[in-house]
């Protein structure tokens, strides 16, 4: 059978992305500066005000992803046409495997491990992640997730009164499969780790106390993420959430770089190209507007913070000599050479269910988890991290 038939085969196996259209936004709060009882969960206070490690490029990174939306249709809706005006587009960023949850996983942890599911999953202790590397490199980090009831809540969802139409039932704003850090036991199962995942309540007064950390990784709820709506909601979300932000230097001053990016293309049928694009103070003026056509992945926000802060590697995705490549902005003042990857050398990351992997329950690894790859050199130049056991 062929490559071909194989991922069409498995493409129908599995329930498309898709994107209802029936909501109009509803701003969940009066502004991204203030605490709702939508939320429901009630802020813990802020976090500390930590040290802050100078990075090379920028001193705060924040990674904000939406759902389900192929390139060319981000790219040619007004919000996100603005947003590359006014940053780097990166016209050849591509997710990492199909479905969501798989994508999440990767970006901090270097691999999806198989997966090709969106189940509960529980990735075990002794496998390390972008966590473990910017806590051994003084780095502060946080996660926020809109809608998640708890501080380090570990539940697969968690459905609320619904603020888009009070009419209607509970909705199910919040989904775990779409919090990459929680995935991990190494994060959820220790206490101090877990209540760095926090929600937006928390954000706003971690903002309004200039306690944000340096490391951030943002997930809007389900429809303002646009899974359960389309492009134009995340749209009308980011006006009303992140270009408020963009003006308020707790949030971005001249040292901040904020990518806003998608998890995967909603066609399973054709290469997984996503919108991204890299904002902020960090991004000089002159670089407004152009486009970065370097290959990157979901992998490229890992090795490009290693480099940026002379970080240590997972040994992983992060250190592929083909889908790790550096933000341009970074490895050309780091000295870092990317591959020259382009056209039809780019990999084929719409394949799906077909890598081996010990969450694939048809090639699991005997071998149990592969430990990782500690030759390998990181864009940080660091060591390779070993997660005990």
């Amino acid at each position: 059978m062929s490559l071909p038939t194989l991922v069409a085969l498995a493409a129908a196996a599995l329930p498309q992305a898709f994107a209802a259209s029936s909501q109009s936004f509803v701003p969940p709060a009066s502004s991204p500066f203030s605490a709702s009882v939508n939320y429901v969960g009630q802020s813990n206070g802020s976090l500390p005000i930590d040290p802050v490690k100078p990075g090379k490029v920028f001193d705060r990174f924040i990674q904000i992803w939406f759902e389900n939306t192929d390139f060319s249709v981000a790219n040619s809706t007004a919000e996100f046409r603005s947003l590359a005006e006014r940053g780097i587009l990166l016209s050849q960023y591509f997710a990492v495997t199909h479905p969501s949850q798989p994508n999440y996983a990767a970006t901090i942890g270097g691999s999806f491990w198989g997966l090709a599911d969106d189940n509960k999953h529980d990735i075990p202790s002794q496998i390390g992640t972008m966590v473990d590397l910017l806590e051994l490199g003084g780095v502060s980090w946080a996660a926020y997730q809109e809608n998640m009831p708890t501080d380090g809540f570990n539940g697969e969802t968690f459905s609320s009164v619904n603020y888009v139409d009070p009419t209607a039932a509970n909705y199910t704003y919040y989904q775990r499969k779409h919090n990459p850090p929680i995935l991990y036991d190494s994060v959820s199962g220790v206490p101090s780790r877990a209540a760095r995942v926090r929600n937006f309540n928390d954000f706003a007064a971690d903002v309004n106390t200039s306690a944000l950390p340096q490391w951030m990784f943002v997930t809007p709820n389900m429809v303002n993420d646009g899974h359960d709506t389309n492009v134009d909601f995340a749209a009308a979300f980011l006006r009303y959430w992140l270009e408020p932000l963009l003006a308020d230097p707790r949030f971005n001053d001249g040292r901040t770089l904020v990518l806003v990016t998608f998890d995967e293309t909603e066609s399973y049928l054709h290469n997984n190209n996503v919108f991204a694009v890299l904002l902020g103070g960090a991004v000089p003026e002159r670089l407004h507007g152009t486009v970065d056509s370097t290959y990157y992945t979901h992998y490229s926000a890992m090795s490009t913070v290693q480099a940026n802060w002379g970080l240590g590697s997972l040994g992983r995705g992060d250190t592929d000599p083909v889908m790790s490549n550096v933000y341009s902005l970074v490895a050309n003042a780091t000295g870092w050479k990317n591959n020259d990857i382009a056209g039809s050398s780019i990999p084929l990351t719409n394949l799906i269910g077909l890598t081996p992997g010990p969450l694939n329950p048809l090639f699991f690894l005997q071998t149990g988890w592969p430990a990782p790859n500690t030759s390998a050199v990181g864009a940080g130049g660091g060591p390779v991290f070993v997660g005990s056991g």
